[in-house]
Protein backbone atom coordinates (compact mmCIF):
# COMPACT_ATOMS: atom_id res chain seq x y z
CA UNK A 1 0.00 0.00 0.00
CA UNK A 2 1.69 3.27 -1.24
CA UNK A 3 1.68 6.45 1.10
CA UNK A 4 3.45 9.14 -0.07
CA UNK A 5 6.41 7.25 -1.19
CA UNK A 6 6.56 4.40 1.22
CA UNK A 7 4.90 1.26 0.58
CA UNK A 8 3.48 -0.37 3.22
CA UNK A 9 3.62 -4.71 3.45
CA UNK A 10 6.70 -4.79 1.07
CA UNK A 11 9.80 -4.73 1.51
CA UNK A 12 11.89 -2.80 4.97
CA UNK A 13 9.78 -2.41 7.63
CA UNK A 14 8.78 1.76 7.52
CA UNK A 15 9.59 4.05 10.37
CA UNK A 16 6.84 5.65 12.11
CA UNK A 17 7.59 8.51 14.92
CA UNK A 18 4.53 9.64 17.04
CA UNK A 19 4.37 13.49 18.44
CA UNK A 20 3.28 13.39 21.62
CA UNK A 21 3.27 17.19 22.47
CA UNK A 22 0.38 18.71 24.23
CA UNK A 23 0.35 22.29 22.50
CA UNK A 24 -0.48 23.58 18.94
CA UNK A 25 2.31 25.57 18.78
CA UNK A 26 4.47 22.36 20.09
CA UNK A 27 2.75 20.15 18.02
CA UNK A 28 3.76 22.30 14.81
CA UNK A 29 7.54 22.93 15.80
CA UNK A 30 7.86 18.82 16.24
CA UNK A 31 6.11 18.45 12.72
CA UNK A 32 8.61 20.37 11.29
CA UNK A 33 11.51 18.82 12.56
CA UNK A 34 10.22 15.41 11.57
CA UNK A 35 9.22 16.73 8.11
CA UNK A 36 13.26 16.68 7.32
CA UNK A 37 14.63 13.63 9.71
CA UNK A 38 16.01 10.84 7.06
CA UNK A 39 15.35 8.47 9.42
CA UNK A 40 11.75 8.75 9.41
CA UNK A 41 8.97 7.70 6.89
CA UNK A 42 5.84 8.29 8.17
CA UNK A 43 4.65 10.85 11.39
CA UNK A 44 1.70 10.16 13.65
CA UNK A 45 0.09 12.55 15.22
CA UNK A 46 -1.49 11.37 18.32
CA UNK A 47 -4.49 14.16 19.35
CA UNK A 48 -5.42 12.46 22.66
CA UNK A 49 -2.05 14.44 23.47
CA UNK A 50 -3.38 17.45 21.87
CA UNK A 51 -5.28 20.16 24.74
CA UNK A 52 -7.22 21.62 22.35
CA UNK A 53 -8.80 18.80 21.21
CA UNK A 54 -10.36 17.50 24.58
CA UNK A 55 -14.24 17.08 24.47
CA UNK A 56 -16.19 19.87 25.77
CA UNK A 57 -14.07 22.38 25.39
CA UNK A 58 -15.20 25.61 23.37
CA UNK A 59 -14.68 25.45 19.45
CA UNK A 60 -12.18 21.78 20.09
CA UNK A 61 -13.56 21.04 16.63
CA UNK A 62 -12.57 24.12 14.65
CA UNK A 63 -8.76 24.20 16.40
CA UNK A 64 -8.56 19.91 15.46
CA UNK A 65 -9.35 20.40 12.15
CA UNK A 66 -6.77 23.50 11.35
CA UNK A 67 -3.89 21.91 13.19
CA UNK A 68 -4.55 18.92 11.06
CA UNK A 69 -4.64 20.67 7.97
CA UNK A 70 -1.75 22.67 9.54
CA UNK A 71 0.47 19.16 9.66
CA UNK A 72 -0.37 17.99 6.68
CA UNK A 73 0.80 21.07 4.61
CA UNK A 74 4.13 21.10 7.12
CA UNK A 75 4.92 17.42 6.55
CA UNK A 76 4.68 17.79 2.80
CA UNK A 77 5.89 14.31 1.51
CA UNK A 78 5.80 12.63 5.24
CA UNK A 79 2.44 10.06 5.24
CA UNK A 80 1.01 11.44 8.22
CA UNK A 81 -1.33 9.33 10.33
CA UNK A 82 -3.72 11.01 12.81
CA UNK A 83 -4.79 8.91 16.32
CA UNK A 84 -6.90 9.82 18.91
CA UNK A 85 -5.60 6.79 21.38
CA UNK A 86 -7.67 6.38 24.15
CA UNK A 87 -7.42 5.92 27.74
CA UNK A 88 -8.40 2.56 27.76
CA UNK A 89 -5.61 1.71 25.09
CA UNK A 90 -2.81 3.13 26.55
CA UNK A 91 -3.64 7.22 25.72
CA UNK A 92 -4.20 10.63 27.37
CA UNK A 93 -7.13 11.09 27.03
CA UNK A 94 -10.48 9.21 28.47
CA UNK A 95 -13.14 9.29 25.61
CA UNK A 96 -16.95 8.13 25.40
CA UNK A 97 -17.61 6.84 21.92
CA UNK A 98 -20.08 9.79 20.44
CA UNK A 99 -16.77 12.34 21.15
CA UNK A 100 -14.27 9.76 19.52
CA UNK A 101 -16.87 9.78 15.85
CA UNK A 102 -17.54 13.73 16.25
CA UNK A 103 -13.09 14.07 16.65
CA UNK A 104 -12.57 11.97 13.67
CA UNK A 105 -15.45 14.12 11.51
CA UNK A 106 -13.64 17.07 12.59
CA UNK A 107 -10.42 15.20 11.03
CA UNK A 108 -12.07 14.64 7.87
CA UNK A 109 -13.34 18.30 7.82
CA UNK A 110 -9.67 19.44 7.14
CA UNK A 111 -9.05 20.70 3.50
CA UNK A 112 -5.78 19.04 3.74
CA UNK A 113 -6.42 15.60 4.84
CA UNK A 114 -4.10 12.73 6.46
CA UNK A 115 -3.32 9.90 4.71
CA UNK A 116 -4.48 7.69 7.17
CA UNK A 117 -6.31 7.45 10.70
CA UNK A 118 -5.98 5.35 13.61
CA UNK A 119 -8.94 3.79 15.18
CA UNK A 120 -9.50 1.01 17.89
CA UNK A 121 -10.95 -2.23 17.21
CA UNK A 122 -12.16 -2.41 20.84
CA UNK A 123 -14.33 0.51 20.36
CA UNK A 124 -17.23 -1.61 19.07
CA UNK A 125 -18.37 -2.53 15.33
CA UNK A 126 -20.67 0.64 15.25
CA UNK A 127 -18.53 2.95 16.16
CA UNK A 128 -15.38 1.69 13.63
CA UNK A 129 -17.77 1.54 10.91
CA UNK A 130 -19.24 5.18 11.06
CA UNK A 131 -15.68 6.57 11.52
CA UNK A 132 -14.30 4.03 8.10
CA UNK A 133 -17.24 4.94 6.26
CA UNK A 134 -16.55 8.76 6.69
CA UNK A 135 -13.04 7.97 5.78
CA UNK A 136 -13.81 6.19 2.79
CA UNK A 137 -15.96 9.10 1.90
CA UNK A 138 -12.84 11.55 2.20
CA UNK A 139 -10.58 9.17 0.67
CA UNK A 140 -8.63 8.93 3.89
CA UNK A 141 -7.37 5.42 4.59
CA UNK A 142 -7.68 3.66 7.93
CA UNK A 143 -5.70 1.79 10.26
CA UNK A 144 -7.56 -0.69 12.78
CA UNK A 145 -5.46 -0.80 15.93
CA UNK A 146 -5.94 -3.20 18.98
CA UNK A 147 -3.84 -2.87 21.72
CA UNK A 148 -3.05 -5.60 25.17
CA UNK A 149 -1.18 -3.53 27.86
CA UNK A 150 -2.11 -6.21 30.46
CA UNK A 151 -0.53 -9.45 27.98
CA UNK A 152 -0.12 -11.00 25.24
CA UNK A 153 -2.01 -14.67 25.23
CA UNK A 154 -1.12 -17.56 22.75
CA UNK A 155 -0.46 -17.02 19.27
CA UNK A 156 -3.71 -18.47 18.00
CA UNK A 157 -5.77 -16.13 19.74
CA UNK A 158 -3.97 -13.12 18.55
CA UNK A 159 -4.37 -14.87 14.98
CA UNK A 160 -8.65 -15.11 15.49
CA UNK A 161 -7.89 -10.84 16.87
CA UNK A 162 -6.58 -9.83 13.59
CA UNK A 163 -8.70 -12.05 11.46
CA UNK A 164 -11.82 -10.72 13.04
CA UNK A 165 -10.15 -7.13 12.62
CA UNK A 166 -9.72 -7.52 8.81
CA UNK A 167 -13.26 -8.21 8.42
CA UNK A 168 -14.19 -4.94 9.13
CA UNK A 169 -12.85 -3.53 6.03
CA UNK A 170 -10.16 -1.80 6.80
CA UNK A 171 -6.42 -0.55 5.09
CA UNK A 172 -4.13 -1.69 7.57
CA UNK A 173 -4.43 -4.11 11.00
CA UNK A 174 -2.23 -3.25 14.61
CA UNK A 175 -1.79 -5.32 17.15
CA UNK A 176 0.42 -4.10 19.95
CA UNK A 177 0.80 -6.57 23.54
CA UNK A 178 2.52 -6.80 26.80
CA UNK A 179 5.09 -9.75 27.03
CA UNK A 180 5.59 -10.64 30.31
CA UNK A 181 8.91 -13.00 29.09
CA UNK A 182 10.77 -13.76 25.61
CA UNK A 183 8.03 -16.60 25.18
CA UNK A 184 5.44 -14.16 24.70
CA UNK A 185 7.31 -12.56 21.93
CA UNK A 186 7.84 -15.63 20.18
CA UNK A 187 3.77 -16.29 20.32
CA UNK A 188 3.54 -12.61 19.03
CA UNK A 189 5.70 -12.97 16.14
CA UNK A 190 4.28 -16.33 15.77
CA UNK A 191 1.17 -14.90 15.28
CA UNK A 192 2.16 -12.58 12.97
CA UNK A 193 3.88 -14.61 10.50
CA UNK A 194 0.72 -16.97 10.13
CA UNK A 195 -1.79 -14.45 9.94
CA UNK A 196 0.60 -12.78 7.13
CA UNK A 197 1.19 -16.32 5.07
CA UNK A 198 -2.08 -17.65 5.72
CA UNK A 199 -4.38 -15.07 6.29
CA UNK A 200 -4.25 -11.25 5.54
CA UNK A 201 -4.85 -9.35 2.10
CA UNK A 202 -3.49 -5.90 3.81
CA UNK A 203 -0.81 -5.23 5.78
CA UNK A 204 0.12 -6.21 9.12
CA UNK A 205 2.00 -3.92 12.22
CA UNK A 206 2.29 -5.89 14.83
CA UNK A 207 4.43 -5.21 18.42
CA UNK A 208 5.51 -6.80 21.20
CA UNK A 209 6.16 -3.67 23.91
CA UNK A 210 8.33 -3.19 26.59
CA UNK A 211 12.23 -4.19 26.40
CA UNK A 212 11.78 -7.80 25.82
CA UNK A 213 9.78 -6.52 23.11
CA UNK A 214 12.12 -5.00 21.38
CA UNK A 215 13.44 -7.93 18.62
CA UNK A 216 9.95 -7.27 17.32
CA UNK A 217 10.18 -3.48 16.49
CA UNK A 218 13.67 -4.66 15.00
CA UNK A 219 12.96 -7.59 13.04
CA UNK A 220 9.65 -7.44 11.99
CA UNK A 221 9.95 -7.78 8.24
CA UNK A 222 11.00 -10.95 8.66
CA UNK A 223 8.13 -12.21 10.58
CA UNK A 224 5.46 -9.87 8.31
CA UNK A 225 5.02 -6.57 10.10
CA UNK A 226 5.20 -3.74 7.51
CA UNK A 227 6.19 -0.50 10.10
CA UNK A 228 7.61 -0.20 13.61
CA UNK A 229 7.50 2.98 16.02
CA UNK A 230 10.41 4.86 16.83
CA UNK A 231 10.65 8.09 18.82
CA UNK A 232 12.89 11.62 18.91
CA UNK A 233 13.00 13.25 22.38
CA UNK A 234 9.61 11.12 24.03
CA UNK A 235 8.12 7.65 23.26
CA UNK A 236 4.13 6.84 22.95
CA UNK A 237 4.20 3.53 23.94
CA UNK A 238 7.17 1.45 26.05
CA UNK A 239 9.88 0.02 24.26
CA UNK A 240 10.29 2.42 21.40
CA UNK A 241 13.84 3.53 21.02
CA UNK A 242 15.50 6.44 19.04
CA UNK A 243 14.09 6.66 15.65
CA UNK A 244 18.07 7.40 13.82
CA UNK A 245 18.79 3.85 16.20
CA UNK A 246 15.80 2.26 14.74
CA UNK A 247 16.18 3.13 11.05
CA UNK A 248 19.72 1.69 11.01
CA UNK A 249 18.76 -1.72 12.52
CA UNK A 250 15.45 -2.15 10.22
CA UNK A 251 17.96 -1.04 7.53
CA UNK A 252 20.57 -4.04 8.21
CA UNK A 253 17.62 -6.79 8.68
CA UNK A 254 16.32 -6.01 5.45
CA UNK A 255 19.15 -6.38 3.76
CA UNK A 256 20.68 -9.37 5.69
CA UNK A 257 17.41 -10.99 4.43
CA UNK A 258 16.14 -9.15 1.25
CA UNK A 259 18.19 -11.79 -1.28
CA UNK A 260 16.41 -14.69 0.07
CA UNK A 261 13.16 -14.09 2.28
CA UNK A 262 10.12 -13.67 -0.71
CA UNK A 263 7.33 -11.29 0.46
CA UNK A 264 5.42 -13.46 2.91
CA UNK A 265 2.34 -14.54 1.16
CA UNK A 266 2.93 -13.11 -2.56
CA UNK A 267 5.27 -15.93 -3.91
CA UNK A 268 7.48 -12.99 -4.69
Amino acid sequence: MPVRGVTLGVGRAAVIVPIVAAGADEVRAAARRLAGHDAVDLVEARADHWHDARPGHDGHGARVTALCRDLRAILDRRGLIVTFRTGAEGGATPIDDEAYVAFYDHVLEADLLPDLIDVEFNRGRDVVRRIVAAARAAGVRVILSSHDFAGTGPSHRLVERMRRMQECDVDVLKLAVMPHDAGDVLSLLAATYEMRTRWADRPLITMAMGGSGVVSRLAGEIFGSAATFGMLDHPSAPGQIDARDLRHCVEIVHHAVAPSLRTAGTGR
